[in-house]
């Protein structure tokens, strides 16, 4: 299994980014996909998870409406579209798949600042 993320990067606040993740060695379209993040000092958090088809999202609560999850399964990919970016969301951030069990990304960080 292997998940590579792409995307982040040192945003202004109010910003945009679009994380990506690339997925190989499982069966992409049979998987529930994730996005985490944990920012120093704190626990990982789940973001936003995908159901395998693309058609149910779950978000959390700190983020919904700012943010998107979704996927290619054609590509094996699953994106996240962050809007309206906080300081406090800075974070690394995980690509996850759900495959009897968690299998986890190396993260990319995103940093918000001015």
């Amino acid at each position: 299994v292997q998940l590579v993320e792409s995307g982040g990067g040192l945003v202004q606040p109010g910003g945009s980014l679009r994380l990506s993740c690339a997925a190989s060695g499982f069966t992409f379209s049979s998987s529930v996909m994730r996005w985490y993040r944990q920012a120093p000092g704190k626990e990982r958090e789940l973001v936003a998870s995908i159901s395998s088809a693309g058609s149910s999202t779950i978000y959390a609560d700190s983020m919904k409406g700012r943010v998107t999850i979704s996927r290619d399964n054609v590509k094996n990919t699953v994106d996240l579209q962050m809007n309206s970016l906080k300081v406090e969301d800075t974070a690394v951030y995980y690509c996850s798949a759900l495959i009897r069990g968690l299998y986890w990304g190396h993260g990319t960080q995103v940093t918000v600042s001015s």
